[in-house]
């Protein structure tokens, strides 16, 4: 996997970060003739801006890199492969608070391209030498999963099915030598996953469960669970046509999973994990899960279906009822479940639901360290009562139009046994504008977040 990042550092070009609060103080210890090109070349560490300084010979001697104001440490040198002249580069001084490792991620993270379809345009050709102190394995490990997330998420649903999904699944679990199995079809009725089939049964495709087990059965238990609705139709309840357009991505939370395991497996981390992966098409078609149905769930618990359009929150009631009988010291679940999480904290902001105080705590302090970030918002209990049915347990949705996040989470509540520490996070999983190592597209939102808590909290 290229990254641009090498070892030699023989004829480096030294880069300079420097913030404009910053600019005053790197010239009161420049040599002059650095001060006076900079001050030519009108250079005033605008974000994003390079001044390129010649050396004595007239080679590329330093290069200045101006930083943004309020961007996290991690990305002051993302994107400067292409912005740079061809050559190698090395950093003599980072961002204030800068830890080389993330610095090094963030590098790395900007070489992503997705290719499937097209051909990358010509990679720019600066390198730079690994930053001192930096943990490459962890960078390796981390831009490695994250790739994995873009591909999976950026990839079309007529190339990406609950079968070619399990494959990918089934791909990093061998890899891993974990234990893995697939249940797919009527399957899932005879191992009570009546929820998971309900919502795929429309498909030409069939939906499927992947069950992967890895690592110590006496280290601590650490249960993942992703949505994987690889096409979001709406169901019966059918989408209008920009509401669809980007259904493709309605897998992502199972992809955000499985990139996530394969980054905890290839690290060796002390945990005992199990990942629990359904993955669905919500399909139209005369056997069509239909308004007012009442289905049946594993933990067995009936729910009324007030809009088909909802899901993914049947599909992974399921799976975490499964997670729950193991008694995990922790259960968490991603999903890109609702529109109302996005209208309260837009696109690049995922909600993070938990019954847990401590858990939540520390994935939040995990996310802001990692640029990684999430924001809690409450499981309010008074609102269970919009997920009310009059003829089953409770309903799929609530009648309002408010809430929306909340009572989706209230929803999958109703399936976690209290007492396990549990974390739903709800996100868009789509960069919808390009910054330096987060290009426009699939994201795999959350990743680092959580990778950094667990191997702080189990590790």
């Amino acid at each position: 996997m290229a990254f641009s990042l090498i070892d030699n550092d023989a004829g480096a070009v030294p880069l300079v970060a420097v913030a404009k609060s910053g600019l005053a103080a790197w010239r009161e210890t420049a040599p002059a003739w650095e001060r006076d090109w900079v001050a030519a070349t009108g250079f005033e560490a605008e974000a994003g801006k390079l001044a390129l300084i010649p050396d004595a010979q007239g080679r590329l001697g330093r290069v200045l890199v101006g930083l943004p104001e309020g961007e996290a440490a991690m990305w002051a040198f993302a994107g400067l492969s292409d912005a740079l002249p061809e050559g190698t580069y090395r950093i003599e001084r980072p961002p204030e608070g800068g830890d080389p490792t993330r610095i090094a991620l963030g590098w790395a993270l900007d070489a992503y391209a997705f290719t499937r379809y097209r051909k990358k345009k010509k990679p720019g050709g600066a390198r730079l030498v690994w930053p001192k102190r930096a943990d490459r394995a962890q960078v390796e490990h981390l831009a490695g999963a994250v790739f994995l997330a873009r591909d999976l998420i950026n990839t079309p649903a007529s190339d990406m099915g609950p079968a070619e999904l399990a494959a990918a699944a089934i791909e990093v679990a061998e890899k891993a030598d974990a234990q893995h199995r697939v249940i797919s079809g009527d399957a899932l009725l005879a191992e009570n996953y009546p929820t998971i089939h309900a919502v795929g049964r429309a498909s030409v495709r069939a939906p499927r469960l992947v069950d992967i087990v890895w690592g110590d059965k006496s280290a601590p238990r650490v249960t993942l669970v992703g949505k994987g609705v690889c096409f979001d139709s709406g169901g019966l309840d059918l989408k209008a046509a920009s509401g669809m357009l980007n259904m493709k991505k309605d897998m992502a939370g199972a992809a955000i999973m499985l990139a996530l395991a394969q980054a905890i497996m290839a690290a060796k981390l002390p945990v005992r994990l199990r990942v629990l992966l359904p993955m669905v098409e919500n399909s139209v078609s005369g056997n069509a899960l239909r308004p007012r149905d009442i289905v049946k769930t594993r933990k067995g618990l009936t729910v009324e279906i007030g809009n088909t359009d909802a899901e993914g929150r049947l599909i992974l009631c399921d799976a975490l009822a499964e997670a729950s009988g193991d008694n995990p010291a922790l259960l968490v679940d991603i999903a890109t479940l609702t529109g109302a999480a996005r209208v309260a904290l837009g696109p690049e902001l995922p909600a993070l639901f938990s019954n847990d105080d401590s858990l939540a705590a520390g994935l939040a302090a995990a996310g802001a360290a990692e640029d990684d970030p999430l924001w809690r918002m409450p499981l309010w209990r008074p609102y269970r009562r919009l997920l009310d049915s009059k003829i089953a347990d409770l309903n799929n949705v609530s009648e309002g139009p408010q809430g929306g996040a909340i009572t989706a989470a209230l929803y999958l509540q109703e399936f976690v046994d209290p007492g396990i520490p549990w974390a739903h996070l709800d996100v868009m999983a789509w960069n919808t504008r390009a910054r330096p190592g987060r290009p426009e597209g699939a994201e795999a939102q959350t990743l680092r977040a959580l990778y950094a808590h667990i191997a702080a909290r189990f590790g």
